[in-house]
């Protein structure tokens, strides 16, 4: 999904924080760079620790939102914990209907470094379209969920896809970028593709696989695969198309994004998610200190 590049005429916010927990107001002294309505995005001070945001019990941490319905309403029981693992199941749904989801955990980040243990199980619900097959994905720098209407499809954000090959046997690497609502910079060129190849392999349905995510603010983002580097991009704005349902006031077509939440995504295709850990980063510091 979309996002359009940060250019230097915009300034980076400077935020001061108004609340935490509850759904927050985030007051700008430059200009909002950020699609949160929280702030601090990286407090506490950046420790090189790392925190399970998945505490492999519950996801009381975590926000949902899915499409058709308001915040918080976990439709269907689509977010679930069991034997230690968090699942992405439609059991209860019926036909799809359009009901693509996200969980996202409960505050924002700036620069971090995330990591996500996934595999595809089971077959596409009904009525999910078919790009959804063997497909999920980790949301990055996404808006806050609480700013998103009852019928906005996808959150404005940067999408970390994750894939699996298909019966046909043609090639199918995870580890690509979408950009809903967003456009970025590859290398020094400004794009608006929806979809931003990687070179990462393809990987069976049911195989674990370990997708991280380094991400610098503003700066530099980089997708890694099973160890190795399979994606570089970098300066994400709000732009582009894909999203539809959004408050018009959120969408300010080339703002720059900074900080944002994570989230893990659903689109008709059962997934398990083992582990998601996160580990704040300095911004001070340069890639060679990761």
């Amino acid at each position: 999904m979309r996002l359009r590049s940060w250019s230097s005429r915009f300034a980076v916010a400077t935020l001061t924080i108004v609340c935490l927990g509850a759904p927050c107001l985030a007051q700008s002294t430059t200009g909002d760079s950020s699609l949160s309505r929280t702030d601090n995005a990286d407090a506490p001070p950046a420790d090189g620790k790392w925190m399970q945001l998945f505490n492999g019990r519950d996801i009381d941490d975590w926000i949902v939102k899915i499409n058709h319905h308001d915040v918080g309403d976990n439709f269907g029981d689509t977010f679930r914990v069991q034997d230690g693992i968090l699942q992405v199941r439609y059991d209860q749904y019926g036909q799809f209907n359009d009901q693509f989801a996200h969980l996202y955990y409960k505050r924002p980040f700036s620069h971090y470094h995330i990591v996500v243990e996934y595999r595809f199980v089971g077959t596409l619900q009904p009525g999910a379209p078919d790009f959804s097959v063997m497909n999920s994905g980790v949301m990055l720098h996404s808006q806050d969920p609480r700013t998103m209407l009852r019928d906005q499809n996808w959150p404005i954000a940067i999408e970390f896809q994750l894939l699996a090959g298909l019966d046909d046997g043609k090639p199918r690497g995870t580890g690509n970028a979408c950009t809903p609502g967003t456009n970025v910079y590859v290398g020094d060129r400004f794009t608006t593709d929806h979809v931003i190849r990687s070179t990462a392999k393809t990987y069976r349905p049911e195989e674990w696989v370990r997708a991280e995510a380094i991400v610098r603010g503003h700066g530099k983002m980089t997708h890694i695969i099973n160890g190795e580097k399979v994606l570089e991009y970098s300066r994400p704005e709000i732009g582009g198309g894909v999203v539809t349902g959004y408050d018009p006031k959120i969408f300010v077509e080339g703002k720059p994004i900074s900080e944002g939440f994570v989230a893990l995504q659903s689109e008709g295709q059962p997934v398990d998610f083992r582990k998601v850990e996160l580990k704040i980063l300095d911004p001070n510091a340069d890639d060679s200190a990761e």
